[in-house]
């Protein structure tokens, strides 16, 4: 009974919103601008945008680039965007490896079948395959965890690392653009 009481369901989660609130604590603080000046320098825009790419640390990336106010944005964002770029090849990587072989047991599953084909007699195949990338495109230029969005195009594509890297690139630029030119006060 002591075992269940201290079960939590939902510890990634939790994990997660708890890095979003450190990290708002940390930003909101006078002295984050300080920080943020002593490791500002292309290779800490960089780690920043490789750090954007992980659910976990997403959180102190998107707080760096909003305390950051660059003088020199567009190659801020430039460096940042190859580093969340690389972030997401990492993932991307890592999924193709490591999970190719649950994805494809999943694709056999009946219900998996069943969805899809539900899904294509509804809208077709094309008009899917369209819906799946905007909508992982949507999860990798937010600043929702990259990994759930890497995924999807993993999993369920047939996608090439270069087209990958390209628009996960364009995507952080675009994405990392309206999060430094957010009007926010820190």
């Amino acid at each position: 009974m002591v075992h269940h009481l201290f079960r939590f369901r939902y510890p990634k989660i939790a994990l997660l919103v708890l890095a979003i609130v450190l990290a708002y604590i940390l930003f909101s603080q006078p002295y984050a601008k300080d920080i943020i000046n002593h490791l500002n320098g292309y290779l800490g825009d960089f780690i920043a945008g490789i750090l954007l790419a992980f659910g976990f640390t997403a959180p102190f990336a998107v707080g760096y680039f909003i305390v950051l106010n660059p003088d020199k944005i567009w190659l801020v964002l430039i460096v940042a965007s190859l580093g969340s770029a690389l972030g997401d090849l990492i993932i991307f990587k890592f999924i193709k490896n490591s999970f190719m072989d649950e994805f494809n047991r999943i694709k056999h599953t009946t219900i998996a079948k069943t969805a899809n084909n539900l899904i294509e007699k509804k809208l077709g195949h094309k008009i899917k395959v369209y819906l799946m990338y905007m909508f992982a495109e949507f999860i990798i230029l937010s600043p929702l965890p990259d990994e759930a969005g890497v995924m999807m195009i993993a999993g369920l594509t047939k996608i090439k690392q270069t087209f990958l890297t390209i628009s996960s690139f364009i995507l952080h630029l675009i994405g990392l653009w309206i999060i430094i030119k957010l009007p926010i006060q820190t």
